[in-house]
């Protein structure tokens, strides 16, 4: 059994490649995972997909061969050709794949180092792959250190500090740009996550909100939870709105540009558009007085906010290495669980088959079986502890391996050791 990851990320793909690639609607997602799970090599897999990256998680009994599955069922879902895929993908295996899904739980990995929301949408893709039936225990247990891990991070790191996300720097350029966006007016199309974030950083720029949405009720809860300097309106109105104000945020789940030039009327101010979706939702020629802002261009910021965070970031993978050890130590031992437990069954077999032939040809009496079994057990349980021991401290696939051919006994993983 192995781990695999196949990531595609700010760091290697593009934008424009990552927004074709993107599974951020359910059906999409459902149906990578069901063209990966077809495969007999591939036992688990789940897909986690965001602004900045699109990642394939799994397991598998060989890893080349679950590299070429995973990317020719994109190519098949998304129409890229497999070659360009290759050539951008960048796969870990097995530790390697354990290190990169740690660091992408605790946002060491993430186009803002130290971002919060990548925890709740790497838990969100478990949910959904696990609710569906395409991941279980061995995915189950590598999030569940990896959760463990961003914990730690968490808790004994400044990275977390004030945290920032994508949203963040893109208000604080529309700061940067205006030298300050008090009393201004921003318009935020989306209610979702992202566009969330994009409003709680306005507000607390004292920047009056107005909330675009196609769901205006979920605009509206979300305008009365933000406070008296939020108000929400239909995306209808998006027109009316374009032409009016200078400064605007869009992150909806389209997956067409919804601000194209067709909007645009001709003002005589600049107006500002920070496109913080993928697939992206602004699609604008830029001139003087129309100025877009995609998340690629946000890197001046971002760059800025590693170096402040650059000693907390080295902590942090220290940490992320000490989980991965942990990690497999904890998948040694519980393979070698199996080992031992078939040793012990094969010992207490032996032990019970030779007291009954010395029963059976008078050499012990029937009142003494039970207490000859008692003693036997016993120094059974004496001699296998030093094995035992040891094969929790070795490699439990190259050891379980050499308990089969030695002592003939089949080893089911699936086994736990009986205390």
């Amino acid at each position: 059994m192995h781990y695999i990851s196949v990531s595609f990320t700010h760091k290697n793909t593009d934008i424009e490649l990552r927004e074709k690639l993107a599974f951020s609607d359910h059906e999409r997602r459902r149906e990578i995972l069901r063209l990966i799970g077809s495969n007999d090599n591939i036992s688990e897999s789940m897909a986690l997909s965001t602004c900045n990256r699109v990642e394939i998680f799994a397991v598998c009994e060989d890893v080349e061969a679950a590299g070429k599955t995973i990317l020719n069922s994109i190519s098949i879902l998304t129409l890229v050709p497999v070659g360009a895929l290759e050539l951008r993908a960048d796969i870990y295996d097995d530790q390697g794949a354990i290190h990169h899904l740690f660091s992408v739980a605790s946002s060491l990995d993430s186009l803002v180092v130290g971002e919060m929301q990548i925890a709740g949408q790497l838990k969100e893709a478990f949910k959904f792959a696990y609710e569906n039936g395409d991941c279980a225990e061995n995915i189950a247990s590598a999030m569940h250190f990896a959760f463990k891990c961003a914990a730690s991070v968490r808790n004994l790191t400044q990275i977390s500090k004030n945290p920032v996300s994508v949203s963040s720097v893109a208000v604080a350029k529309a700061k940067e740009i205006f030298g300050g966006i008090g009393g201004m007016t921003a318009v935020v199309v989306g209610a979702g996550e992202m566009a969330t974030l994009a409003c709680k950083h306005l507000v607390n720029a004292s920047a009056n909100v107005i909330i675009l949405n196609r769901d205006v009720s979920k605009a509206k809860a979300l305008a009365t939870s933000l406070g008296e300097l939020a108000s929400a309106d239909s995306i209808e109105k998006l027109p009316e709105y374009v032409n009016r104000y200078r400064l605007f945020f869009s992150a909806t789940a389209s997956p067409e540009p919804i601000i194209t030039d067709s909007l645009i009327e001709p003002r005589d101010f600049a107006r500002y558009f920070f496109d913080i979706a993928v697939p992206r939702d602004v699609d604008l020629r830029e001139n003087e007085l129309v100025r877009v802002f995609a998340v690629d261009d946000l890197e001046e910021i971002v760059k800025s906010n590693i170096a402040l965070r650059e000693e907390q970031a080295n902590i942090a993978y220290g940490i992320v290495a000490r989980s991965v050890a942990e990690f497999f130590k904890w998948l040694s031992s519980k393979g070698s669980a199996a080992a031992i437990k078939a040793l012990r069954g094969h010992a207490r077999e032996i032990a019970e088959r030779e007291i009954a032939k010395a029963v059976q040809k008078g050499y012990l009496r029937h009142c003494d079986e039970e207490e000859a079994k008692k003693l036997v057990h016993q120094v059974f349980k004496a001699f296998l502890h030093t094995p035992s021991v040891k094969l929790k401290d070795g490699d439990a696939k190259e050891m379980g391996a050499a308990i089969e051919y030695l002592f003939d006994v089949e080893i089911k993983n699936d086994e736990m050791i009986e205390e």
